[in-house]
């Protein structure tokens, strides 16, 4: 048998887009043969993997993961709703939480780790999987949370499996109280930022360049009521006040029931458990979001196949 070099490896890599350990076992298998190599990839359908990396990917699931004082939350992109709901996608993206709960949420470090049972790094894991699956597939986004004392907590929401879904929320708690009561709250209020969407956890996160812009269009809207400028002032400042209830964290009013500001909600608790709480972080994941989807226009696609 030839020697298999990492440059051959690599040269038949880049030819094909299959992953490193496909393109080794195909030259393995072709004695080194660079052309049956690529036919080899071809046959079990391994080659066909970078044509399908250019197609947009915005469904897929968000999985999310918790371990006592860190969570993960992770969101792998299919191109169809259905492959989500293929078991095989679902045990990959699993793993590929787990896997970016213990490399914190690092894509360098997850690319490169080892995927279980394959031998395989999860990028090459992935060219495999598109292979398999037949649709491009992507790590689009991971993220870790951790506290020093406390809980983090998850929430998915439309859940098609445990831990999998469309929506994925992480937070964390920093407290020395009651880890059942924490971890009680701490399922509430993900499910209360899964809901309402803050951006900022409390008015003092909320750069003053945002305060700003947004100070500027309440004056704008209300210059045309024609009020004197101090009127105007005091309008800004009560619609700041909305403002801040509609994207800090603390001064929403908690989804759960629909009368309380989460602030008091945490005062409460805190009480209750003779412990000071505190939201130090949370991260929440929507699927897709952001994501600019494909327009497919069938008579074009009709003329390209002719005209091919």
């Amino acid at each position: 048998m030839a020697a298999i070099s990492a440059a051959l490896v690599k040269e038949l890599r880049d030819k094909t887009g299959a992953g490193m350990m496909d393109c080794k076992k195909a030259l393995s298998e072709t004695d080194g043969s660079m052309d049956d190599a690529v036919d080899w990839l071809r046959t079990k359908g391994l080659a066909a993997a970078a044509k399908k990396a250019g197609r947009v990917a915005s469904e897929g699931l968000v999985g999310v993961v918790c371990e006592d004082k860190s969570g993960a939350v992770i969101e792998v992109n299919s191109e169809t709703d259905f492959v989500s709901r293929n078991e095989d996608f679902q045990a990959l993206v699993k793993s590929l939480n787990e896997i970016a709960l213990a490399k914190n949420g690092d894509a360098v470090a997850i690319n490169a780790a080892v995927y279980p049972d394959t031998g395989r790094t999860v990028e090459e894991e992935m060219t495999h999987q598109i292979s398999t699956i037949g649709e491009n597939l992507s790590i689009r986004r991971a993220q870790t949370i951790n506290v020093s004392n406390g809980v983090v907590s998850g929430y998915v929401h439309s859940a098609l499996t445990p831990g999998l879904g469309k929506i994925g929320v992480l937070l964390a708690l920093e407290s020395e109280g009651d880890k059942a009561k924490l971890e009680e709250v701490g399922k509430q209020l993900a499910m209360h930022v899964a809901a309402a969407n803050p951006e900022w956890i409390s008015k003092e996160e909320v750069t003053a360049e945002d305060q700003e812009r947004e100070r500027k269009v309440l004056r704008e809207q209300a210059a045309d009521s024609g009020k004197p400028d101090e009127i105007i002032e005091k309008m800004v400042d009560g619609r700041m006040r909305k403002f801040y209830e509609e994207v800090c964290l603390l001064e929403q009013t908690f989804v759960i029931d629909n009368e309380t500001k989460v602030s008091k909600v945490l005062e409460t608790v805190s009480k209750e458990i003779g412990s000071d709480i505190k939201i130090t972080g949370f991260v929440r994941y929507g699927l897709g979001e952001g994501i600019a989807k494909e327009e497919s226009d069938f008579a074009a696609e009709v003329a390209a196949t002719i005209g091919d």
